[in-house]
Parts: C-alpha cells; sequence; structure tokens
C-alpha cells in the first residue's frame, strides 16, 4: 500500500490512541500452531540514498502529521519537504556512519528473541515461534513481514511494539496501518493479539537501570555521586495529551519512577524531551534547555538516558551525541555521557520474552504466574507533567491488570 493509497482510507479513529484495533488479552496457541511475533518499529533509512523516502513515508502519515491536505496536494507538498530536509538530515547520517543504527539493532533483537522463544517454549510446546519486523517508514515493511508470514505458515499472531510506551504517533501508527493492510488482505486475517505497552516492566525497568550503572563507570570515580541523570524522551505536541488523551508522557514518568525507586532516588534527576519540529506546542521542557538550566545551577556531570528509545539511532548517535553533547558543553557541562541503547542486552531481551509469554495461554504450559523480576511498584508517582492532566493507566506486570497511575 502506497502512502497516497492509505491517505485514501485513512480516517481518524479513537483506537489510534486506545489501542483498540486488536484484542490485548491472552491467545489461546494450540499444539501444532505457528506463533508470529511481529515486531513493530520506525525503521531507518539503510544508506544515505533512502533518507528522502524514509521522510517522505513519514510525512505523509496522518496519523503522525495531522494536516488538512489529502491526495495529490499532499503528495506534492511531501515530496518537496522531503527533498528540503534530505540535506540536513543526510549530513547527520554521514556523521553516524551513513545508515541508521536501529536496523541491525532491530534484526539482532528479533534473532535472540526468537531463539529465546522456541528454546523455552516452543521445543517442549510442539509450537514454532517466528519473529518479523514491520518497519513503519522503511524496509522491512509491514507488508514484506505479511509475505513472510505466509510463507511460514503462520497461524497466530503477537504483535509486539519496540515502544513500551504507547503512543498514537508510534505504536497507534503502526497498528492502524497494519488493520488497514488486514482490511485489504495483504496482511492474513488471522487469531491476533496485540501488546499495548510495558512502560513499568520490571526486567525492562532492570534493563535501563543496568545501562545507567554501565554509563556511571564512565565517570571519574570521585565524581560518580554528583552525577545529574536526564531522561531524555522523544517529544510530541501538548494537544495529543491534552485533546485526545494519548497516555505517552504518563508512561514515560512512569518508567522514570519505577528506574528511579529501583535505584532509591540515589541521585537528582529530570525528565526532558528532544526531536521538536514544527510551530506547535509540545511537551517540555526541552532537553537542551534542561541543560541549560542545569549548567546555570552549577551542574557539570550529566548522564542522559534515551528513556524512550530501545535501541541506539539518528537521534542518540547524532542528536543527543553530537549536537546536545555540544550544546551542553558550552553552556558549563564538563562531563556529558549518554547512556548505550538496549540494543540486544539480555534483560531488555528477556522482558520482550515475557510481556510476549503473558499474552498467550500455551498448552500445557503450567507455570503462567511466573514472574521474570521483582513485581511493578504500585506506589503513587513522584515524576509528573507538568503540562497534561492525564490520568493514564499503567499496567502492573506482576498482578497481571490495568490500575490507573495517579496525579
Amino acid at each position: 500500500m502506497t502512502p497516497r493509497d492509505y491517505l485514501r482510507v485513512y480516517r481518524y479513529d479513537e483506537r489510534l490512541v486506545t489501542g483498540a484495533y486488536y484484542p490485548t488479552e491472552p491467545l489461546l496457541i494450540e499444539a501444532g500452531d505457528t506463533v508470529g511475533v511481529v515486531l513493530f518499529n520506525l525503521g531507518g533509512p539503510r544508506n544515505l540514498d533512502e533518507i528522502e523516502p524514509f521522510l517522505y513515508n513519514l510525512f505523509m502519515d496522518p496519523a503522525i502529521i495531522d494536516i488538512p491536505l489529502k491526495g495529490a496536494l499532499r503528495h506534492i507538498l511531501c515530496r518537496f519537504v522531503a527533498r528540503k530536509r534530505s540535506k540536513s538530515v543526510r549530513e547527520r547520517y554521514a556523521l553516524i556512519g551513513g545508515a541508521s543504527p536501529i536496523n541491525p539493532h532491530t534484526e539482532r533483537q528479533a534473532e535472540l528473541l526468537e531463539k529465546r522463544l522456541n528454546q523455552e517454549l516452543g521445543e517442549s510446546l510442539s509450537v514454532r515461534f517466528k519473529v518479523y519486523r514491520a518497519m513503519r517508514y522503511a524496509q522491512p515493511s509491514s507488508e514484506q513481514a505479511a509475505i513472510d508470514m505466509r510463507a511460514d505458515g503462520v497461524t497466530k499472531v503477537v504483535l509486539l511494539p519496540l515502544y513500551p510506551h504507547y503512543s498514537k504517533s508510534t505504536t497507534g501508527a503502526s497498528l492502524g496501518y497494519w488493520h488497514a493492510l488486514e482490511e485489504a488482505e495483504t496482511v492474513p486475517a488471522l487469531p491476533t493479539v496485540s501488546v499495548y505497552e510495558y512502560a513499568a516492566h520490571p526486567v525492562y525497568v532492570r534493563a535501563i537501570n543496568a545501562r545507567i550503572e554501565e554509563t556511571l563507570e564512565r565517570f571519574p570515580k570521585e565524581k560518580r555521586e554528583n552525577v545529574q541523570l536526564l531522561f531524555s524522551a522523544h517529544g510530541t505536541p501538548l494537544k495529543e495529551m491534552t485533546v485526545r488523551k494519548d497516555p505517552y508522557c504518563c508512561l514515560v514518568h512512569a518508567t522514570v519512577d519505577d528506574v528511579m525507586r529501583l535505584r532509591g532516588f540515589d541521585l537528582p534527576y529530570e525528565v526532558a524531551f528532544q526531536s521538536k519540529v514544527g510551530s506547535a506546542e509540545w511537551l517540555t521542557p526541552s532537553t537542551p534547555n534542561a541543560l541549560k538550566k542545569m549548567a546555570e545551577r552549577g551542574v557539570k556531570n550529566v548522564l542522559v538516558i534515551p528513556v524512550a528509545f530501545v535501541s541506539d539511532h539518528v537521534e542518540t548517535a547524532f542528536e543527543l551525541d553530537i549536537e546536545v553533547r555540544a550544546e551542553a558543553e558550552e553552556a558549563g557541562i564538563e562531563r556529558f555521557e549518554v547512556m548505550t541503547g538496549l540494543n540486544d542486552h539480555p534483560l531488555f531481551i528477556e522482558s520482550l520474552f515475557d510481556v510476549t509469554r503473558r499474552h498467550l495461554v500455551l498448552p500445557e504450559y503450567v507455570d503462567l504466574e511466573r514472574s521474570s523480576g521483582p513485581p511493578a511498584a504500585l506506589a503513587e508517582r513522584r515524576t509528573k507533567c507538568h503540562q497534561c492532566r492525564n490520568n493514564a493507566v499503567a499496567y502492573d506486570w506482576a498482578a497481571r491488570k490495568r490500575v490507573p497511575a495517579t496525579k
């Protein structure tokens, strides 16, 4: 389905925010099934020549950029903007190796998850697991995942976003597109379950904390007690939270709270948002502004945690590690370190495995209540958004129920 084809069938639907295109209740799996686990991700250019078409595909998605233009007019505008923006974006990718790091990392995540599922579950239950990548704006696409699923004889499907924090513009955009492909009979209509979010999954939280500990080792020992933590999440227009009740910022704050609770709130920390484009009001503070204010307070050592990203890509490798680093050092920050993405960290792969398992009812698998880590804390969140007043719903992976996040 081309971007123009999708525009013809797209209509704003509250399921973009609620994720209710597909059920989230565990899917019954039987001996002999082939379970396809589809990893939703943004994708990225595999070389410099793919930058312009990647940007065009992204700008054409009405789930992300909601403008009152359809058909040929939007196509012309997006072609123009993509061509214009690609020049500066090309320079960014050239500085980080000429391609998006998200591609090899996602491929590795898929390989490790498939191996873990088959070793732990498939071999003993006569069930086969196949993991596919479905990049929203690049290759391999959702269409390619569907082709591979048909060839592999998939009988049941788990849609697993590589976005721990649900948002209309990430998981919602991928779900809406997948559903449109299913209605067009490009994607096979099979029993399907979708993962809404795993922002407070205890093993995911432990994975972030493990990366923080690794990054703290880069600071001289005598300075580690004086490090300021800055959790940086991708920004989004504020109206998505206030008007459409997108749960994104609440879920980001829930992750931060659980990470810091696990650490015993040992270091000062803040949450900021990056990558703002356009003139609309976005979530604040911006990452550069937060760093500038830290410097004004005399902070010298900062560890930036890309909290909403599960792998390194251009917004970490270039925006944070090159562009924002230069701004921070100019403002007076002496030691600036960016946490490595979760990538193929064993704890992150384990969290993906556990999230997938908990969305399945498996034959003769009696250990359904097993948790891979400590219970998710249900205490009132300390970390709160100063702009929106949503009371988003977080998933308690220990109790296996949704509970309201308090404000």
